[in-house]
């Protein structure tokens, strides 16, 4: 399987998988609102493909937002389809993903999610930080210097 940064004429087939994988009513999540007018992070954001013309089969992608006046990352979503479910694809995607994040200079990865699946990456529940309501802040996750930062997740209209 083949990871590579997804190319704009990825996003319908991307945009295909994650409705298969949750459905279209995820749109209205809340951490769609932060995605808003945003283009995911180029570079980070990956497909997986058998062969470079084969359907995809996992998607990751990465928003750019801010926590307060600190800069971070949004991961998600993350999707692999059922055909290729149980080969750890997703865990691929996310190791491979937070490598590049790493060497790219960004310090601090967010998601909204299982402690019990992600806790295997290195997140770890954050607490001072506000997501767009509804949310659970038991599911608010970082892993990276979270060290003094809190407030209010913001999207960063136009970044990516």
């Amino acid at each position: 399987m083949e990871l590579v940064p997804e190319q704009p004429r990825d996003a319908s087939e991307v945009e295909a998988l994650y409705d298969l994988a949750f459905g279209p009513g995820r749109t209205a999540l809340s951490s769609y609102r932060l995605r808003a007018g945003t283009d995911p992070v180029a570079g980070l954001s990956l497909v997986a493909r058998d062969a470079p013309t084969a359907p995809v089969a996992g998607a990751i992608r990465y928003w750019p937002v801010r926590v307060g006046s600190a800069p971070a990352l949004l991961l998600g979503p993350v999707a692999v389809h059922p055909t290729h479910q149980g080969e750890g694809l997703g865990a691929a995607l996310i190791r491979t993903s937070l490598d590049r994040a790493a060497a790219t200079g960004w310090v601090r990865v967010m998601l909204i999610g299982d402690l019990p699946y992600y806790g295997r990456f290195g997140f770890r529940r954050l607490s001072d930080i506000a997501m767009p309501p509804p949310t659970n802040p038991d599911r608010i996750l970082g892993r990276g210097d979270w060290d003094g930062i809190g407030g209010t997740v913001t999207g960063v209209a136009g970044g990516g």
